[in-house]
């Protein structure tokens, strides 16, 4: 997409520079990095691209290729948490982070001119919101020279999520956005961001990831998702640790013993139970057995369904049929209540999994999903 041109003929000047950041799709660890716990994100090669020229006058002016909307003209220092801004509030991402950067001291207040185009689809959990964010904070790090770190810029786009456009997100999104290389899984612990790039070439080992988007709508803010955060941190509270990261696995029987709310006990042994999912998979990859990595996925898509309710008939269906026809293991991904599923499969099986849950969906009568290989890719840079 000639996202520099589109600038160009949009606001009469030719951008200071193109970046671009991907969306995510996550490999295990669910709900768990607002836990500070662990969680094992890969990047798409999907991603939302921004050309960007700095200003001195302090306006914002934000626009998207995507959305059938004006440019939205905002001043810096008026900037609002939790106002909308745009079409469908979507300028609020971008803004969320202009205003969290000014918020913590760094000197943006100049303005910018922002256009953007993404190819991350939306509402498939996919993280296309904080490829927005990721993007719009490495450019104005770069044009402003604020010398932030990758890190630094993902808990400020976090910020900026939830502050200003107000979805009480984990980091997770922005850090795999941030900080993914090609060819890798991001491992990260959540409490102290450190991150540790684990393999994973699955072409070299005859395998594929599918992503199937269901193409059902999922909205973290719709209260839902705040609402299992609140949980996870009762049943903290309750347990007498900071965070469930805290809660050993090999405690957790002790742990859900003194649990008498049901619906507490089902989000804690969700929690903990997938943190040690997670270092399953690190252990089984480090040791070459990719393969074995497939019982773990679908095991962490029963806990999801299960313990964590967060799944749907469209999912489910997924998970199921793929598992069926010979995929090695499936899950539901990201936030849930509709998004996409992650489906392991053999390279020469992929085609008639995929066309397994494709005649699946058309006899339950469900919209056809879409399937897409995951290629993990690289994370945010500067392209042009």
């Amino acid at each position: 997409m000639d996202v520099a041109g589109q600038f160009t003929e949009l606001y009469g000047s030719a951008p200071d520079g193109v970046w671009s950041a991907p969306g995510r799709v996550n490999l295990i660890g669910e709900y768990t990095d607002f836990n500070e716990g662990f969680v094992m994100p890969l990047a798409l090669p999907h991603t939302a691209v921004a050309a960007v020229a700095r200003r001195t006058d302090g306006v914002l002016r934000l626009h998207s290729a995507d959305i059938d909307a004006p440019v939205a003209e905002l001043r810096v220092d008026e900037l609002t948490p939790l106002s909308k801004y745009g079409q469908g509030g979507w300028a609020a991402y971008p803004a969320g982070v202009v205003w969290a950067l000014r918020d913590a001291g760094h000197a943006v207040s100049g303005g910018a001119d922002i256009h953007l185009a993404s190819t991350v689809p939306t509402g498939a959990g996919l993280s296309s919101s904080a490829a927005l964010e990721v993007v719009t904070a490495l450019a104005l790090n770069d044009l402003y020279e604020l010398s932030l770190s990758r890190p630094e810029l993902a808990v400020l786009a976090q910020r900026a999520e939830n502050a200003f456009v107000g979805v009480p997100c984990g980091v997770m999104d922005q850090m795999a956005s941030a900080c993914a290389t090609a060819g890798h899984a991001l491992h990260l612990d959540c409490r102290d961001l450190s991150i540790r790039q684990i393999p994973f070439d699955l072409a070299a080992q005859g395998l594929r990831l599918l992503v199937v988007d269901t193409r059902v709508k999922h909205e973290l803010g719709d209260g839902a998702y705040a609402e299992r955060r609140a949980g996870c941190e009762e049943g903290a509270a309750i347990l007498g640790v900071s965070h469930l990261r805290d809660v050993p696995y090999a405690e957790l029987p002790s742990a859900l013993a003194k649990l008498t709310d049901e619906r507490i006990r089902r989000y804690v042994r969700h929690i903990v139970s997938d943190d040690h999912r997670v270092e399953r998979v690190i252990a089984l990859l480090d040791s070459g057995d990719v393969r074995a990595i497939g019982p773990v996925l679908t095991e962490g898509h029963a806990s999801l369904r299960d313990d964590l309710r967060i799944s749907c008939e469209e999912l489910d269906l997924v998970v199921s049929t793929a598992n069926a026809s010979g995929a090695i293991g499936a899950r539901m991904t990201g936030g849930g209540f509709g998004g996409s599923a992650i489906v392991l499969v053999e390279e020469p099986d992929a085609e008639s999994v995929t066309k397994s849950v494709l005649e699946a969906f058309a006899t339950a009568g469900f919209t056809a999903p879409r399937v897409f290989p995951a290629v993990p890719s690289a994370g945010a840079r500067r392209v042009a």
